[in-house]
């Protein structure tokens, strides 16, 4: 036994009895021992997107409704200005940045903003009553150029639009494709 002050040279106590020093063999019993296993790894948290910010989950909420809501609402669409019978006209669109948009509005008045934004405020407009729902689903993929539509274009902020992406319109008319990589615009 050592006491302070006294050496530690005790002869009696074998070697693979004494401890070890750090980064050398206890003694010849260590020299056949099997290694021990590496640490455990800490577990991996699960994949898949990180939770989303509190405040782009309720925007991506209101936007939702608003969808829903001009799906299921009656909007007026004015037609276009090509010759022939109304019967025969396309709807009224506007082409920005490659993509056709269908101009529609909520109510008269607001297409009466567009027309005396336009300076055409005198002008007659023929329009027709469309469910938004029957716009995103039929005339979109009818148009056969990327296509979405703009609601309330001349209202500034208080316009709306529904870009041609899924979840919006038909997938295999979505400029998003299955994966999100954006499709070309051509």
């Amino acid at each position: 036994m050592t006491t302070p002050g006294s050496s530690n040279s005790d002869t009696s106590t074998p070697d693979w009895l004494k401890p070890a020093v750090l980064g050398e063999r206890a003694g010849p019993a260590a020299q056949g021992a099997v290694p021990a296993p590496p640490p455990a790894k800490a577990p991996r948290p699960p994949r898949g997107p990180p939770p989303e910010d509190p405040e782009v989950a309720a925007r991506r909420q209101a936007f939702a409704k608003l969808l829903d809501e001009f799906r299921r609402t009656a909007v007026l669409v004015p037609l276009g200005d090509g010759p022939g019978p109304d019967e025969e006209r396309g709807l009224l669109t506007a082409d920005f940045n490659g993509i056709r948009f269908i101009l529609a509005f909520s109510d008269e008045q607001a297409l009466a903003r567009y027309a005396r934004a336009r300076g055409a405020y005198a002008r007659e407009w023929t329009y027709q009553s469309i469910l938004g729902a029957r716009l995103l689903d039929v005339a979109v993929p009818a148009a056969g150029v990327p296509c979405g539509v703009a609601l309330d274009c001349a209202d500034g902020p208080d316009g709306m639009v529904f870009p041609p992406v899924r979840g919006i319109v038909p997938d295999e008319v979505a400029l998003d494709g299955d994966d999100g990589t954006p499709r070309d615009v051509a």
